[in-house]
């Protein structure tokens, strides 16, 4: 393999530490190096501002987070029934969080099956949407052929068994199902403004840094295809305020929004150029004949 340093990135969140960044020149994946271990890595998301676990409001940031929320949940929502072509089915959400992806499609009369590995997570979930979110080891003991839909929004970068989590989903979904993958872009336009300071490497809880050739070179190991390249439009404005601040120690809104823009911008001619794309991915035709 034709394996190189792409950067050294700090992390801003908890920890202050210095992680290196390596790049596959084949297939353009890159990968936090020295990684803590599975068993080891949940003192790296010990933080209030950790946004995916406390749902905290503390902080500008934060606060324009929770604002937009409503809608992508509702988004999301909208695109899972669209390309599963069903109103309500049988959906896993891994990496749930607090749970409020989950909780919207419960709502919507869908069947939920969700996967959260922090404890503060699970109790958030809990607490606010009286949801049981299960370990992610469950996802081992779970029936075949069995899901319409499993979502994984931001969740695929974080995942130790990154091939064999892919397996599994091949056995578990059902032959006409469709899977979710949100992932960061590093080739987007923000993240080659930002460099270093780009706050969607957030190493080391991000092993895995993706680009589209990356992702869809993966997903073919496993027996999928990707069906559709779907941009999430509003995470560059986020990923930027976050940008501008581990760069500059402020929150210097307009900056951030303007090369906010400038990225979706970019992506307009083409969804792969996009701050951070959903993946949607079906099983290859030949697998199931």
């Amino acid at each position: 393999m034709d394996i190189s340093e792409a950067l050294q990135v700090k992390d801003y969140t908890v920890s202050s530490e210095i992680f290196s960044i390596c790049q596959c020149n084949n297939c353009t994946v890159r990968f936090t190096q020295n990684i803590p271990s599975k068993e080891n890595i949940d003192k790296y998301y010990r933080s209030a501002g950790y946004i995916s676990h406390s749902d905290t409001k503390k902080g500008f940031v934060n606060r324009m987070y929770h604002f937009v929320r409503n809608y992508t949940l509702q988004a999301k929502r909208k695109l899972v029934q669209k390309e599963s072509g069903l109103q309500k089915g049988n959906l896993l959400d891994i990496g749930a969080g607090t749970g409020a992806f989950a909780a919207v499609m419960q709502r919507n009369g869908w069947d939920i099956t969700g996967l959260e590995p922090d404890e503060t997570a699970r109790k958030n979930a809990l607490q606010n949407y009286e949801l049981h979110l299960a370990t992610p080891e469950s996802l081992f003991r779970l029936p075949v052929n069995n899901f319409d839909a499993i979502t994984l929004w931001h969740v695929l970068e974080h995942v130790h068994e990154l091939h064999r989590y892919l397996d599994v989903f091949n056995k578990i979904l059902k032959s006409s199902g469709k899977i979710f993958i949100a992932v960061p872009n590093y080739t987007s336009y923000d993240a080659v403004v930002y460099k270093i300071f780009w706050a969607a490497y957030d190493v080391p809880r991000h092993l895995y840094h993706f680009s589209p050739q990356s992702m869809q070179q993966l997903v073919q190991q496993h027996d999928f295809e990707i069906v559709k390249h779907t941009p999430m439009w509003f995470d560059s404005f986020y990923v930027a305020m976050l940008s501008e601040k581990y760069k500059t120690g402020k929150n210097n809104l307009l900056k951030a929004l303007w090369n906010g823009l400038l990225s979706n911008m970019k992506a307009l001619n083409g969804n792969k150029k996009c701050s951070s794309i959903i993946y949607i991915l079906k099983k290859k035709q030949e697998r199931l004949q």
